[in-house]
């Protein structure tokens, strides 16, 4: 079998466990689904999120023009529902993306140049560790101000630690693999060498990592908005919709239900998604 053969095949069989399991597969489905409600979110959303009906407030399910009733501004939840989803898809895959950057920086640097090199960074990772991320994320926040590029930001740089980790430590592995030793006997760089040889093959475990930290982004961004750290209002958050509907769960239930329950089933659409990853990059899988 050739190398470029060998990353197809474990793709495949990866690709095969994960549609074996239903679960993790109808998962996908949903989360995609979500992604696309949330880009089409003007197409989807009956009103717009902000459109204030004060004839209209704490409308009941089924009321004439808000199938899933109204807020104590006469908001449509259905529409703030779905602007929310896009606010909450928007930051945690832009947090991810930052935490993934700054992981694979000092991850590949960390695993591949050792020495001091590699006891500074780890060093700061341990530092980041020991501090707790939501406070950062909290204290970034107060800093930066209530903004959809604050959140990113301070999620993203609050949760790169354990993805370097897990960097450093599959660098560590595959540097000692043979293939990675020809390429440096045949003089390739050390950049050429971490890109081309080393990166492609922690990209299983790198993919499972993200998977978690999607729906911990997603959590981050609705606690920060509990906290009224979140995006500016109007601007829909599901953490501020919550909150709000908690002060009339006897009234009103439906607001802060609706809310809260597509936010549970999204955290455990992306986490079982995590979960069937897992088991589709796990090596040991098919001898189970």
């Amino acid at each position: 079998m050739t190398e470029q053969e060998r990353p197809r095949g474990q793709w495949a069989r990866a690709w095969d466990r994960f549609r074996a399991n239903r679960l993790a597969l109808g998962s996908l489905v949903f989360c995609a689904l979500l992604v696309l409600a949330a880009l089409a979110a003007p197409l989807v959303a009956p009103h717009h999120y902000a459109e204030i009906d004060y004839t209209a407030r704490l409308a009941p399910i089924g009321a004439p023009g808000h199938p899933l009733g109204t807020d104590l501004l006469g908001r449509d939840i259905a529409s703030r529902l779905v602007y929310g989803l896009r606010t909450a898809l928007i930051v945690a895959f832009g947090a991810e993306v930052t935490a993934l950057v700054l992981a694979l920086l000092v991850g590949l640097v960390a695993g591949y140049r050792g020495g001091r090199v590699e006891q500074g960074l780890m060093g700061l990772t341990d530092v980041m560790y020991a501090f707790p991320s939501y406070l950062f994320a909290v204290v970034l926040v107060t800093v930066l101000g209530r903004s959809l590029f604050a959140l990113i930001l301070a999620i993203g740089i609050a949760s790169w630690v354990t993805q370097a980790r897990l960097v450093r430590a599959q660098v560590l592995t595959l540097k000692q693999r043979e293939y990675v030793e020809a390429a440096r006997a045949m003089g390739a760089r050390g950049t050429t060498i971490a890109v081309k040889y080393i990166l492609p093959n922690a990209i299983g475990p790198i993919l499972v990592t993200t998977s978690f930290a999607i729906p911990a982004a997603i959590s981050a961004e609705a606690g920060l908005a509990l906290l009224g750290l979140g995006v500016q209002p109007p601007t829909p958050s599901w953490g501020a919709m919550i909150t709000d509907g908690m002060r009339y769960l006897l009234a009103a239930p439906h607001v802060m239900v609706f809310p809260a329950t597509l936010f549970a089933l999204t955290l455990l659409a992306f986490t079982w998604v995590g979960d069937g990853l897992r088991d589709a990059f796990d090596p040991t899988a098919e001898q189970r």
